[in-house]
């Protein structure tokens, strides 16, 4: 039996066997724990494979309902369980078991992307090799990955898209796939910091877009029914301590449009944003960005942003993205805002850009600094003293310190 198959057989006879010993919530253990943060503010989740009800939560050492988040008991036969956690709440538990909650004053930001283990049914592309062996981390290092930044005890998570990348056994928008691909390796992780979700291309309502709106989309259950997958979630804005994320949905957004591209809805979405001076653009597509084959920009965002000259609306002082399988990060001679691509969460990376960045043409203007990193890895924010600057800090999956960037609304440098 091949490698990556034998973990998802153990998986669907855990399952199997945690269904036929159904108890209640209060006596069922959740399979994972996590926080998710929204427009709403704070919501805690539980998934559980062997409970009909959902279980009371700690809130500040009282007792509060939890409610359940159902999904097609076909695909995933798993109770969610959710609340929304109160403005100014110190303490939350769960099973005898505390979880994040967003600090007052916010000392770090880690931020990773696209991290499932590419299994690919046909041949490689022009842009990776083969599928990973699901079952090597030397091969597909999320789960040392998520070990080393959970180490590191950031603030905030922020993962900017494509959880699921599996598309041969195990495969499909079901609860197997999104534990093995996702839950499982990145468990230790969910239970250190609360996460700011970015949808991803793989998360489209045709992919694996039921799981996502299931388990990560941050807005509340109606009558035990999370939000209809869509086309084009609607923007929302997190803000931790006194930073601000504005979260946009560009997983529907096309890279190349055959005629011209229907923008405006993301026009109006960038229009819909008031930023305040410093805020972070949290997006799975870069505004901007390089393949080893030269420029990477996305058709559809370009003509949404046309009215503010191709640049991000005023207060914004990053971009975060990933879709491309790498570490980039550039910052322009017309001192728009600087973006930072951090695909490079696990899947499988692309080819290595061979040019120099410094110089290159994109967008209307000219890269004044740019750095690119084949390598898998992590990246941690943390303040300086001066205004809307950071330190951006690239590790390895291992957690070894590589090096520091420095951070300003209009540009980024990597001595």
């Amino acid at each position: 039996m091949p490698s990556r198959c034998r973990s998802a057989v153990a998986f669907a006879l855990m399952v199997a066997a945690g269904a036929a010993a159904a108890t209640n919530a209060k006596s069922a253990v959740p399979q994972v724990t996590y926080v998710v943060l929204g427009a709403q503010g704070p919501i805690a989740r539980a998934i559980y494979a062997d409970a009909t009800a959902c279980p009371s939560i700690k809130v500040d050492g009282k007792d509060q309902p939890m409610n359940a988040r159902m999904g097609d008991k076909t695909a995933f036969p798993v109770l969610v369980c959710e609340f929304l956690v109160p403005a100014k709440t110190k303490k939350l538990e769960l099973d005898g078991k505390k979880l994040p909650l967003p600090p007052d004053t916010l000392g770090s930001v880690a931020v990773i992307g696209d991290t499932g283990c590419r299994i690919k049914d046909g041949n490689a592309d022009d842009d990776h090799d083969e599928p990973q062996d699901c079952d090597e981390v030397s091969a597909w290092p999320f789960s040392q990955l998520a070990a080393s930044v959970a180490k590191r005890k950031p603030d905030v998570l922020v993962h900017v898209g494509d959880y699921i990348y599996r598309e041969v056994a195990p495969y499909g928008d079901n609860w197997n796939t999104w534990m093995l691909d996702f839950f499982k390796p990145a468990k230790p992780l969910l239970e250190a910091a609360p996460w700011i979700a970015t949808r991803g291309n793989h998360e489209i309502c045709s992919r694996n877009g039921a799981g996502y709106m299931l388990f990560l989309d941050p807005t509340l259950a109606q009558n035990q029914t999370p939000p209809a997958c869509v086309d084009l979630i609607g923007q929302f804005a997190v803000t931790v301590g006194s930073q601000q994320f504005f979260v946009l949905d560009s997983s529907n957004a096309p890279d190349d449009c055959p005629s011209a591209c229907e923008s405006a809805p993301y026009a109006a979405q960038f229009a819909a944003m008031q930023p305040a001076n410093g805020a972070w653009l949290v997006s799975h597509r870069p505004v901007w960005g390089f393949k080893n084959k030269g420029v990477s920009l996305n058709a559809t965002l370009q003509a949404a942003l046309a009215q503010w000259q191709g640049k991000l609306p005023p207060g914004f002082a990053l971009a975060l993205a990933g879709h491309i399988h790498i570490w980039e990060a550039l910052s322009f001679a017309d001192q728009r805002t600087p973006q930072l691509v951090l695909g490079n969460g696990g899947t499988m990376l692309t080819h290595a850009i061979k040019q120099p960045l410094t110089g290159m043409s994109i967008g209307g203007t000219t890269v004044s600094y740019g750095n690119a990193v084949d390598k898998w890895g992590f990246t941690i924010f943390t303040p300086k003293k001066s205004a809307s600057s950071w330190t951006a800090t690239y590790y390895s999956t291992k957690g070894s310190d590589k090096f520091a960037c420095s951070l300003t609304p209009t540009a980024v440098s990597c001595p």
